[in-house]
């Protein structure tokens, strides 16, 4: 009678310890991060009615009702540009924060099944959250194309820096994505909170004026809100504003700061995400 063939060991699907970013995996997983954005993208335009033309009609509402107020009626300083260049330019950046803020923090709880019985990079789902508002984000430069021509203004060489700013954005908006997601897993709170955070958050950053109003101490306590620095530099980018000079260093700081504390509290959350979800 010939021996039992032995049982191959269990495998357990677990989240890996490791250093903070684990590059190599992340890698390996790099498929993962592409099918999470395009379904993401397939769920939004699937069954759209007006599909991009919302796109940009938002941001064209927006900037014509900021232009009322902020322009007509409080005379806000808009740098030396027309001011529906002005407040599109900032808006842009801002969408596009907000948009993966906004969505990123529901991504884990989206896929609840996947969670709780697959093993895979567990950032992956956060990462993935960073590409899908580009396409809007690509609509909404056409648009500013399309008003700057309209006002003579014409994009210059900083509009090389257009690379520098996108990924400006993603590492400002990746801190609070990561803190988000993992807190929404555990606390389904978050996602009323967040919608009214973001409300408040539009209007104390610098969408319909300029942080060259403030002056002095009170221009460098207000650059540590690190959404300052990415549209102020996307106005110099997209619209050749004047260089918001050291704010940005303030807000960059604050937002690589927010980007590696969200990326170790999400690592150390993600261990129980599968029992808590």
């Amino acid at each position: 009678m010939s021996a039992a063939t032995p049982e191959p060991p269990w495998t357990v699907n677990s989240a890996q310890g490791g250093t903070l970013l684990p590059w190599g995996e992340l890698w390996r997983a790099r498929e993962i991060v592409w099918f999470f954005t395009l379904r993401d993208l397939r769920v939004r335009y699937k069954q759209a009615v007006i599909g991009v033309t919302w796109v940009v009609l938002q941001p064209a509402i927006t900037v014509l009702v900021f232009t009322l107020v902020f322009d007509r009626l409080a005379d806000v300083d808009s740098q030396g540009l027309p001011y529906p260049v002005f407040a599109l330019a900032g808006l842009l950046g801002w969408a596009y924060l907000s948009q993966v803020i906004s969505r990123g923090s529901e991504v884990l709880v989206a896929n609840t099944s996947l969670i709780t019985k697959v093993y895979f990079p567990r950032l992956t789902a956060p990462l993935a959250a960073l590409g899908p508002p580009l396409v809007d984000l690509l609509v909404g430069l056409v648009l500013l194309a399309v008003i700057s021509f309209a006002y003579g203004v014409h994009p210059g060489p900083t509009l090389l820096l257009l690379p520098v700013w996108l990924v400006l954005l993603a590492l400002t908006a990746f801190g609070p994505l990561c803190f988000l997601a993992a807190l929404n897993v555990r606390f389904r709170d978050i996602r009323q909170i967040v919608p009214t955070a973001l409300q408040a958050l539009l209007f104390l950053s610098p969408i319909a004026y300029s942080s060259a109003s403030l002056d002095g101490a009170a221009r460098y306590l207000y650059a540590l809100n690190p959404v300052v620095g990415a549209v102020e530099t996307g106005r110099f980018v997209l619209a050749g504003a004047p260089w918001p000079g050291v704010v940005v260093g303030i807000s960059g700081a604050v937002a690589l700061v927010l980007a590696v504390a969200g990326v170790a509290y999400f690592q150390r959350a993600a261990r129980t995400f599968a029992d808590v979800i």
